[in-house]
């Protein structure tokens, strides 16, 4: 959700964006038969009704956890937010003025960052081989953000875009092309669907969202050309600058992405497509931002959070205190995947094209973590208990096919007696063994309910990892 925006025309929009002409508004029909697809009998209406019907491609529960990655102009100036061009223009606020004021010339505009917008050393190689070591099953790429600008040569943000200006590159297609060639993660993309200062937009609003000039010229032909192109299989959608998604013509773009598009077997969609509809409609639900309700919900949902607590986009004045610590992320992850979600863990490149060694350090340490626990983890699914009512920080998942429960605790207790409350235990059946280390551990039975396991003594050094540890519990209830 984005603060409310000040009518008006234009203000602060980069002097490279021309008007688009306005085209007249399309019929549903049409706006669904968008180029490059493959004919086949619509199975999903144009409505909330069918298309909340659809199921979710099973591979999205399965991954249980990707990467968010926020690049764009605003990794220029590359300070207190991604929403720095709001903050500064818009509402004014002293810091981001005086930030302005005391390193950049009078009279610079936001345009001016665009050429400084160099992803020079941007190898998507590099970020490649970095994902795939992190245990992410797919990553989601900020193909736009509100600013506008697209990080792809768009025809629809004509000189506002990487391949234009900045970089001069495609840089979604570069990424999509080293994620698909260099490791088995899912790609996706987010996109905007509003953008802060643009004339139609802001044209369009003033008059309470009863025409769609903007969604017509600009939203609609770039999800359609973002499809058809990348084949990304999550669309991350975002910003609906409070319009409800008819302005959006959300049902219909959805429609034709279930029905007819090049990813409609497989492609995963969230709940951000219009005012409302946040953790109501769509595929997956995301409610808010850093969502972790801490139970298990009815419906599919992400927790999509930071690693830098303050912003999503990369910040120079950001301080080592500002950063989840490994730790606080395997509790995160845990805690997400317990209560049936997704985690998609955010970091933010320069504007250069670097992943600051702070967030390769936390990706690499949290593929080191589901390295050995990832049993606990991937394809999982929610247990009668999601946490343990009586010791702290253990949360369970289950294999139910299997017969496995999971328990990952969070603290090693000093006395090596773990009490779990919640499972029920066979004497001769019921087998345990702590994951990484794979020896059959002790436990007792309690009654009326719970069992008390030793875990095995090992030095520092012996420890399988050091965030965080699984038990598996074979037949248990």
């Amino acid at each position: 959700m984005r603060p409310q925006a000040l009518p008006g025309l234009g203000r602060g929009l980069p002097l490279r964006l021309p008007l688009l002409p306005l085209l007249p508004l399309l019929p549903l029909l049409l706006l669904s038969l968008a180029p490059g697809t493959a004919p086949r009998a619509p199975r999903f209406d144009p409505t909330w009704e069918s298309l909340d019907a659809r199921p979710l491609p099973v591979w999205f529960d399965r991954a249980k956890f990707g990467i968010f990655i926020h690049w764009g102009v605003f990794s220029v100036p590359s300070f207190g937010s991604e929403w720095f061009w709001w903050y500064w223009q818009e509402k004014k606020i002293p810091m981001y003025v005086e930030f302005m004021k005391n390193n950049y010339p009078p009279n610079f505009k936001y345009e001016d960052f665009g050429p400084l917008f160099t992803a020079k050393f941007f190898n998507a190689s590099h970020w490649a081989d970095i994902f795939q070591a992190s245990g992410a099953k797919y990553i989601v790429l900020t193909s736009k953000h509100h600013e506008g600008f697209t990080l792809w040569g768009s025809q629809y943000s004509w000189n506002w875009n990487a391949v234009d200006e900045g970089p001069k590159r495609d840089l979604v297609k570069e990424l999509e092309v080293a994620i698909r060639k260099r490791t088995d993660l899912r790609f996706g993309l987010y996109y905007s669907l509003f953008e802060w200062f643009h004339p139609l937009f802001l044209k369009d609003e003033s008059r309470s969202f009863q025409q769609q000039q903007f969604p017509v010229s600009k939203t609609l032909p770039e999800l359609y050309e973002l499809v058809n192109k990348y084949q990304p299989e999550i669309l991350w959608s975002d910003g609906d600058g409070d319009a409800p998604d008819h302005y959006w013509n959300s049902t219909g773009f959805l429609a034709w992405l279930y029905n007819r598009s090049p990813v409609r077997d497989t492609v995963v969609t969230n709940d951000r497509w219009g005012y409302g509809t946040i953790c109501k409609h769509g595929g997956y639900y995301t409610c808010s931002d850093r969502y972790n309700p801490g139970h298990l919900l009815p419906h599919k949902w992400e927790n999509c959070m930071t690693i830098d607590k303050f912003s999503w986009g990369y910040r120079r004045d950001a301080g080592i205190n500002d950063y989840l610590t490994i730790k606080e992320l395997v509790k995160e992850l845990v805690e997400t995947v317990s209560c049936g979600g997704n985690l998609l863990m955010n970091i933010g490149p320069t504007h250069d094209g670097t992943i600051s060694v702070i967030f390769e350090e936390r990706l690499r340490q949290m593929g080191t973590w589901l390295k050995v626990n990832g049993e606990a983890i991937y394809e999982t699914h929610p247990w009668r208990s999601q946490s343990d009512d009586v010791t702290p920080n253990v949360w369970y998942t289950s294999k139910r096919k299997q017969k496995l429960v999971y328990a990952i605790f969070l603290e090693w207790p000093t006395s090596r007696h773990l009490f779990l409350s919640q499972p029920i235990a066979t004497l001769g059946v019921t087998k345990i063994k702590l994951l990484g280390h794979g020896q059959p551990l002790n436990w007792t039975s309690l009654k009326p309910d719970g069992l008390l396991v030793e875990l095995p003594h090992l030095t520092l050094h012996q420890m399988p990892c050091k965030w965080g540890w699984a038990l598996a519990l074979t037949n248990v209830i």
